[in-house]
Formats: C-alpha cells, sequence, structure tokens
C-alpha cells in the first residue's frame, strides 16, 4: 500500500510519489481514444488512486469497470429533454448555491418522486451528476449532496434496487466526486431504509454521509461549516427561499448541453487542459466530523 507522510519537508516527496502512482496507472490501463481518452485526465486518474488508496492495480481494476460501464451508458450523451420529464416536481436539480469549498450542490428531495422506471431515474440522476461536474470551479472536483426529507414516506420512497445501483454508479463509476452527502432531518421511519442501504456504500462513501438535525447544535455546527447560512434554504436551516421553476431550469440545462459539447470539442484541440486537477494536484479533503442518527 501507498504509505503517505505529513511532514511539511515530505511534502515535494509526496507529491513526486503520487506522479509516480498516475504514471503506472496510465501505463497499465494503456493506449485510449475518444470518449475514453477524453475522460482519463490527470485528475481522473488520482481520483481512482485515491478511491483505493492508491493502489495501482485495485485502481485499474475500478477504473476499467468505469470505462466499461460508460461505454454502455454513454452518460456524456444523454441531454437534457431525454430525462426532463424526471424533474419536473424538483426531487433533484442543482442549486444556485455552493458551498464554502466552492463545490457544486445537488438538492435532492425524495419526498417530490414522480415517476416509476428506474432507468430513467438513474439517467437522471447520472444527467445531473455530469452537469454537477460541468459547473465545477476551475481547480474544485468535489460535489455536496442535501437531501430534504420534507413529504417523504416509504410509499414514495424508491426501490432498494434502484437505491443500490444509484449508489453503485456514484461510488464506484464517480469516485472521489461526492465530498459530503447531507442528510437532513429525516423521520424514523427512515431508519429502517437506512439499515438495508448502508451496507451498500463503501467505507469511505459511508463516512461521507451525514445525519443532520434542526435541534441539534453539532449539526447546526456542521451545517454552518459547509454553508454560507444566508444562501442556504430554509428547508435545511438557512434564511434562502427555496425555489424551483422547472421551466428556469430546462432552459438551463439546455444552455449547459450546448456548453458540455462545446467542451468535448475543445478536449480535442492541442494544448487544452480539462478542468480540474492535473500534474498529481489533490483534491481537497472534506470537513471531517459525521454526526450519528439520532
Amino acid at each position: 500500500m501507498f504509505r503517505w507522510r505529513h511532514s511539511g519537508n515530505q511534502q515535494e516527496n509526496d507529491t513526486a510519489q503520487k506522479s509516480v502512482k498516475v504514471d503506472e496507472l496510465k501505463a497499465a490501463i494503456g493506449p485510449l481514444s475518444g470518449p475514453s481518452l477524453q475522460f482519463c485526465t490527470d485528475a481522473c486518474f488520482i481520483r481512482y488512486l485515491e478511491a483505493r488508496n492508491w493502489n495501482v492495480d485495485k485502481s485499474k481494476k475500478m477504473l476499467e469497470e468505469s470505462l466499461n460501464w460508460r461505454s454502455t451508458f454513454k452518460p456524456e450523451e444523454i441531454r437534457w429533454h431525454e430525462v426532463a420529464n424526471e424533474g419536473e416536481t424538483g426531487k433533484v436539480f442543482r442549486a444556485k448555491f455552493h458551498d464554502r469549498n466552492g463545490r457544486t450542490v445537488l438538492i435532492l428531495r425524495p419526498g417530490k418522486q414522480n415517476t416509476s422506471a428506474a432507468d430513467n431515474q438513474l439517467r437522471h440522476l447520472v444527467y445531473l451528476i455530469e452537469n454537477a461536474i460541468l459547473n465545477l470551479p476551475d481547480g474544485q472536483e468535489q460535489m455536496a449532496w442535501l437531501i430534504d426529507f420534507t413529504g417523504w414516506s416509504l410509499s414514495v420512497n424508491v426501490p432498494i434496487k434502484t437505491a443500490r445501483d444509484a449508489i453503485n454508479i456514484l461510488q464506484n463509476h464517480y469516485p472521489e466526486r461526492l465530498a459530503v452527502a447531507i442528510l437532513y432531518s429525516p423521520p424514523r421511519i427512515f431508519e429502517a431504509f437506512w439499515k438495508i442501504v448502508k451496507y451498500f456504500l463503501d467505507t469511505k462513501t459511508f463516512h461521507k454521509v451525514k445525519f443532520v438535525y434542526p435541534k441539534n447544535k453539532d449539526s447546526v455546527e456542521l451545517m454552518s461549516s459547509y454553508f454560507d447560512m444566508e444562501n442556504l434554504p430554509e428547508e435545511f436551516g438557512g434564511k434562502a427561499k427555496l425555489q424551483y421553476d422547472h421551466e428556469e431550469f430546462s432552459r438551463l440545462m439546455a444552455q449547459d448541453d450546448l456548453k458540455a459539447a462545446d467542451l468535448r470539442l475543445s478536449d480535442n484541440k492541442p494544448g487544452h487542459v480539462p478542468n480540474g486537477y492535473t500534474n498529481a494536484e489533490v483534491a481537497p479533503e472534506p470537513v471531517p466530523g459525521a454526526l450519528p442518527a439520532s
């Protein structure tokens, strides 16, 4: 296993060792072309290495599985108009604000589930994950999820299989993209569902899940450590008004579809540097401190 040294005088040596690991993974993966070549930036190699504790063989296996998945699922080809019906109630959408680290924020409201076709639900989620990545600022690799349980019940809950498939996509094909997932004030009945789905989470993802309760002091402090309370919607303990306008959001997504297409074309141009980290830089670590459910 790749061992880390954290003393200041070892920083340059650590960076050099990481660069070596990136080069080893590149060599192990071999020549790439088309979408796979565009996907496998230095930042991508780093995320997969980080997800597998810098073990090149395990990272190679994980990345190859993702490349196979992307070749069949084709997430980069999904367009908003294909999944727009899933978003009519605003059950998942990109927020207009970022967290304190500049991360894109996805708001999930499972109580507003409006469809039953699992395949299209997953395509909708994948589309918005890709869109969140598209809208990351330079130098930021991760997103934050805010989950509002208003109106949630077992009757509108997604099936266990769909939840498992969504978790598999997120942690196996978008490793180190999630900084934190905040489950805000889940009802007690959610505990039964959580007891099942938590076993689908790997250790890294599990520790990114934070249970937050508005009457808990530690929860309030945790939220303020991640978000500016002036920008955070009231539904999550902040002071802003949360509004979802489906027509407005659809226009924004249509614009982003054009932007994504332009970026894919520019990726093929000489001298283009993709958004994110290069030369074995490392993404910022999420703020520690998971809160247990209560």
